[in-house]
């Protein structure tokens, strides 16, 4: 691996060729028009670029909303290194920011004050860093509001609708769904110097809350779809009912627990209903957010723990995974431990406030990341099955026990 040619993340951003413009527009309004779009803008009149752009991240049609909602001006985006797979030249000359998910890295916050200094450019930014498990609110990371601070730029938040409904992160079959876009500025120029860290932090997560089921049911908005169900195993991964883990199942519109045999019918409005006795959680985000509290009661208690054997994948650059062999993957209160051939990689709490997972991952697994500032490492459980969505709420508890911990001292 040392011989092998890293991204490099020292290039500077650029502004989109006016060639590829015409391309991205026609790539992006033909999926969005077909789902009759509508963007609502708040409080956006005389603004222009440049700007901070904060995006919520439901799937890849979010990219084509972006592309819509600020049109005509087109921003420099951050996109993930997996994006840049097979692609770098393209995605670098429409100005794309190459970032490893989850990590403390300096190099991307120059790059954002370069394009809004120099590029005079919005630059949009998907700070949940992963697309939504559940169509809710993910975890924010507090330097966001530092970063505002120190860059004094106006700040606008584009929180979408229907784009997690139309594909699932746990089911990639797309769902025609109407979309719906809130565009509003939520920070002005003057605002950004003159209120607090913790004012502009306060602003955004405001601004970042939002249910899709809850919408969906609101907007009567109804998903007749025949596999609607199917992959929801993959996030309600603990039964309610007996309250063993990892034993859930699901196909086309029925959820079902492999032990107790408790069934759930999702119905075309998004809402479970059990087939018999009482409905834990109709509501889908409810039983997501029941798993997390069981998540944190473990590692209060100390009997949190991990540990699996792994298939390791790097990602040093853009042209795409190399095969390390199997090692080991550990994780405590005390963060992640990750052992493999010629490699050992410590990731400590603070480090990361949350985790990338992938589900039946190019079809290799389910599967996490974690990521250097010059490698990603795809990690794939060999023996614990339905894993990664646990190890997901146990990275964000164990994040906010030790932040919670650093507040009160």
């Amino acid at each position: 691996m040392n011989q092998v040619k890293h991204y490099d993340m020292q290039k500077k951003p650029l502004k989109e060729k006016f060639f590829l413009t015409p391309i991205a527009f026609l790539l992006s309004f033909p999926s969005i028009w077909s789902r009759h779009l509508k963007v609502n803008k708040v409080n956006m009149k005389g603004l222009k670029p440049p700007y901070i752009l904060l995006c919520t991240h439901h799937a890849f049609i979010d990219f084509k909303v972006t592309t819509r909602a600020v049109f005509p001006h087109r921003p420099n985006y951050i996109v993930a290194i997996d994006g840049f797979i097979k692609r770098e030249w393209l995605l670098r000359n429409v100005g794309a920011i190459c970032k490893r998910k989850f990590t403390n890295d300096t190099q991307l916050f120059k790059h954002i004050k370069y394009s809004l200094e120099k590029l005079k450019n919005i630059v949009a930014i998907y700070p949940e860093a992963r697309y939504s498990l559940i169509g809710t609110t993910a975890i924010l990371p507090d330097s966001l509001g530092k970063m505002v601070k120190v860059l004094n730029k106006p700040v606008a938040v584009l929180n979408m609708h229907g784009n997690y409904l139309t594909q699932p992160v746990w089911n990639l079959e797309m769902r025609k769904v109407p979309l719906k876009a809130d565009l509003t500025q939520i920070i002005t120029q003057e605002e950004a110097s003159l209120l607090s860290v913790d004012e502009i932090n306060s602003r955004i997560q405001k601004a970042f809350v939002y249910d899709e089921y809850q919408w969906q049911k609101d907007n009567q908005i109804k998903i007749d779809f025949a596999n609607r169900a199917k992959g929801l195993h993959q996030i309600l991964y603990q039964c309610p009912s007996c309250l063993k883990e990892h034993v859930m199942d699901s196909d086309q519109d029925r959820i079902w627990c492999t032990s107790c045999g408790k069934t759930y019918h999702m119905d075309v409005f998004g809402e479970l209903h059990a087939k018999e006795g009482i409905t834990e959680f109709p509501h889908i985000p409810d039983w997501y957010e029941f798993e997390r509290k069981n998540v944190r009661k473990e590692i209060e208690s100390g009997t949190y723990y991990f540990e699996d054997d792994v298939i390791i994948d790097s990602l040093p650059n853009s042209d795409g995974y190399i095969r390390l062999g199997e090692g080991k993957l550990i994780h405590d209160h005390t963060g992640f431990k990750l052992i493999g051939p010629e490699l050992e990689l410590n990731k400590t709490p603070l480090s990361m406030y949350g985790l990338h997972v992938e589900y039946d991952y190019f079809g290799k697994g389910d599967c996490i990341d974690l990521s250097t500032l010059d490698d990603t490492y795809y990690l794939y459980p060999i023996h614990q099955k339905n894993v990664v969505t646990k190890l997901h709420f146990a990275t964000e508890e164990i994040y906010k026990i030790e932040i919670e911990k650093i507040k009160k001292t």
